[in-house]
């Protein structure tokens, strides 16, 4: 049998969302659905859901794997799980009118607050160096400077708490 490390992606591949037994040096052994293997240093990332709505996630060093036994294939609910599991949530779809009306509110209440604000299209400008991109929510600001990005996040986390 080829040495953990010396497999090739393919082979790895072959143990993806598996239940496993990992057993590294020392006989120490851990047990998972695996999520993935890295292929640069064979690294195994194994999942685990201890109690409903609880997920632990751990990596085994793949330096230190001796051998990866399958202990039972993933059922379509597991499968679902691990595919889901680094997937962003589910943004919500609003209508073009309720972006515009969003939009303009938001406006308003920066205004409200002194800070320089402009309307282009769907995006808001704000001071000329950050940009809000519909749905305008904090992770759809962007600028280049982390100290005005931080500071209007941090207005738009307690503008979408009010809302």
């Amino acid at each position: 049998m080829r040495e953990w490390r010396e497999k090739e992606a393919l082979e790895w591949s072959r143990y993806a969302f598996n239940l496993v037994r990992v057993t590294v040096c020392g006989d120490v052994q851990y047990e998972g659905w695996v999520f993935t293997v890295d292929p640069v240093s064979a690294s195994v990332v194994l999942v685990n859901f201890p109690k409903k709505g609880q997920t632990c996630v751990q990596v085994v060093m793949g330096h230190a794997v001796e051998t990866v036994e399958i202990l039972k294939e993933a059922d379509e609910n597991i499968t679902m799980q691990l595919t889901n599991m680094f997937s962003p949530a589910a943004t919500e779809t609003l209508s073009n009118e309720e972006l515009e009306h969003r939009g303009q509110d938001l406006c308003k209440w920066l205004e409200k607050n002194r800070i320089p604000v402009m309307k282009e299209g769907q995006t808001l400008r704000v001071a000329s160096v950050l940009t809000i991109n519909a749905p305008y929510r904090i992770e759809d600001c962007s600028s280049s400077n982390e100290i005005i990005l931080a500071r209007v996040q941090s207005l738009l986390q307690s503008y979408t708490k009010m809302n």
